[in-house]
C-alpha cells in the first residue's frame, strides 16, 4: 500500500517562497518517478513538475519553469517542490503523485504531464498566495 503525505503548504504573500515536501512509503521510492500537480478552485488538476526515477531528468509546466524546482531525496523517500516568486495564480491544492511502473522506461517525456500516468496520490496541501 503506497502512502504519500504532503506538507509545507500555507498562506504567503506574492513574491514569497514555499517548499513542499512529500514523504512516500510502501514501494521502493527510488524506482519510481514522482510528480507534483495542483488544482485551483473550479479548475481541473494540472501538472506542475516531475522527476524521473533515475533522477536524471526533470520536467516542468511552463507556469513553473524558472520559479519552481523539483528535487528528491531517495535516502529519505521524499520529494520536494521549491516554489519561489509565488504569484496569486499559484493558489491551489498541491498534490504529490507517484508514477506507474517500477523503473519504467519512458519514450515520450510528455507522458509525465498526464495524471493518468500516476497511480498513487497524496491528500494534498493548500497553498494560498495573496496579492
Amino acid at each position: 500500500q503506497v502512502q504519500l503525505v504532503e506538507s509545507g503548504g500555507g498562506l504567503v504573500q506574492a513574491g514569497d517562497s514555499l517548499r513542499l515536501s512529500c514523504a512516500a512509503s510502501g514501494r521502493s521510492f527510488s524506482d519510481y518517478a514522482m510528480g507534483w500537480f495542483r488544482q485551483a478552485p473550479g479548475k481541473e488538476r494540472q501538472f506542475v513538475a516531475a522527476f524521473s526515477w533515475g533522477g536524471g531528468s526533470k520536467y516542468y509546466a511552463d507556469s513553473a519553469k524558472g520559479r519552481f524546482t523539483i528535487s528528491r531525496d531517495n535516502a529519505n523517500n521524499t520529494v520536494y517542490l521549491q516554489m519561489n516568486s509565488l504569484k496569486p495564480t499559484d493558489t491551489a491544492v498541491y498534490y504529490c503523485a507517484q508514477r506507474k511502473g517500477r523503473r519504467r522506461v519512458t519514450y515520450y517525456s510528455s507522458s509525465y504531464y498526464h495524471q493518468d500516468e500516476y497511480d498513487a496520490w497524496g491528500q494534498g496541501t493548500q497553498v494560498t498566495v495573496s496579492s
